[in-house]
């Protein structure tokens, strides 16, 4: 087994698993992406230095692709897996009334069942690397507290939140850490997405409207290597999401009205 300690990063094209990567990369690490999206993983492998790194094309939802991949990784890597970031997600907004039926299985399929899938197949291979693998899953801080215009989401990444608790109890005889990030707004492209397919108006446009900040992207990337190193389950990121968590658990009263009222967009 090669002593290059080596993580898999899915959504690696583009956004945070790509930031994810760099920082990784950067620091010795074996990198692998997986995605769909090849020119973006293409992309993201030209910046990384050396030649210490993979990428395999796939779709989370494809529960056989995940071994195929995995398996792939490994091999490429020297036989170890290290760190598995469950990265790969979409975002989707509006009132549920507004969400079509594809809209809200594609989310529910990309952000909840595409980590569940990740979660088991690279099981073994995080325990062959135990004591100190990881498995980081990005929820959101959307999974803090749901909010107006976020319920599919926001479903997604409570359950996210959920997984992360589970396996936590779950894995623990394993040696395998379970990890995850909650950031609020991160710049990266998915906020220049719309929220679903009855609107043209960008994400990006609602968070500057609602005069919320938007988070670099760097700081997800060494949120998620002190998640990794370190001994904290949830790791929230960004000032929305740290405003969030803090009212939620001190203020939940006041937190609900201030949503219920139309009070900013909080969420990712």
């Amino acid at each position: 087994m090669s002593a290059r300690k080596a993580i898999f990063i899915t959504g690696g094209g583009s956004g945070i698993g790509r930031a994810i990567a760099l920082y990784f990369g950067e620091r010795g690490w074996f990198v692998g992406l997986g995605d769909i999206d090849t020119a973006g993983m293409k992309e993201t492998e030209s910046m990384l230095p050396g030649g210490y790194h993979y990428s395999h094309k796939f779709d989370v939802r494809d529960r056989d692709a995940w071994d195929k991949a995995l398996e792939a990784f490994s091999t490429a890597a020297g036989g170890r897996i290290d760190v598995m970031a469950n990265n790969a997600g979409i975002p989707i907004g509006g009132s549920l009334i507004e969400n079509s039926v594809d809209e809200i299985e594609r989310c529910l399929d990309i952000n909840l069942k595409g980590v569940l899938f990740g979660a088991q197949a690279v099981h073994p291979y995080l325990k062959k690397t135990a004591p100190g693998s990881c498995l980081l899953n990005t929820a959101s801080a959307a999974g803090i507290y749901g909010s107006p215009g976020g319920s599919v989401y926001s479903a997604t990444k409570f359950g996210v939140r959920a997984i992360t608790e589970s396996l936590d109890g779950e894995w623990l005889a394993d040696g395998i850490n379970v990890r995850s990030l909650m950031p609020s707004f991160i710049d990266t492209p998915l906020l220049d997405h719309s929220p679903n397919k009855k609107t043209n108006e960008g994400i990006r446009a609602r968070v500057i409207a609602g005069g919320l900040e938007i988070t670099p992207v760097e700081e997800v990337a060494e949120a998620a290597w002190n998640a990794v190193h370190g001994e904290k389950l949830h790791t929230v990121v960004g000032k929305t999401a740290k405003d969030l968590a803090f009212a939620a658990r001190w203020m939940p009263g006041r937190l609900r009205k201030r949503i219920r009222g139309g009070g900013k967009m909080l969420g990712d």
